[in-house]
């Protein structure tokens, strides 16, 4: 096997788990988190020069896998505009051993709007700093802080909700 192919190995031996982790709480579905995560490293092998440049492998699979899951979203919001009753059949799936706090957690972050919903998994999931998130998407650190305060300020809420609902 080539220095490339040795390379990405490595990587994929190191990061898989953790970028796997951090799509399961963007998207709230094991094996399409399992899916986009396989895909990234396949584009990786096909833009092996490019991969092999990144000085951070595992931030360029990231932002591989989030441009997948996104377009998959917009996918789904055209086909839920065409087909409503297909979107009623989409549900969460983390797989059997998923305890139920973290089925909640990942419903929580669910009902966040799309951009909060991915600063918070790169925060609390993926465990990138501020810094690290603005300069990733690309926006201010003030926006990542405000992002970051919505999505507490939500979640905390319907968890709320969901335990009273749960003692009723």
């Amino acid at each position: 096997m080539d220095d490339d192919g040795d390379t990405l190995r490595v990587v994929y031996d190191v990061s898989y788990r953790r970028l796997v982790t951090q799509m399961v709480a963007l998207c709230g579905n094991r094996a399409e988190a399992e899916d986009v995560v396989q895909e990234s490293f396949l584009t990786a092998w096909t833009h092996r020069a490019a991969f092999t440049e990144a000085s951070n492998k595992e931030a360029w699979l990231r932002a591989v896998a989030l441009n997948l899951v996104r377009h998959r979203w917009r996918r789904a919001r055209v086909t839920a505009r065409v087909l409503p009753k297909l979107r009623a059949g989409l549900g969460l799936d983390l797989g059997a051993q998923a305890p139920e706090d973290h089925v909640e957690v990942v419903r929580a972050l669910g009902r966040l709007a799309e951009q909060v919903r991915l600063t918070a998994v790169l925060y609390y999931i993926a465990d990138l700093s501020v810094a690290q998130i603005a300069h990733e998407l690309s926006v201010p650190e003030g926006t990542v802080k405000a992002r970051l305060a919505r999505a507490r300020a939500q979640m905390a809420a319907y968890l709320s909700e969901r335990e009273e609902a749960d003692r009723d």
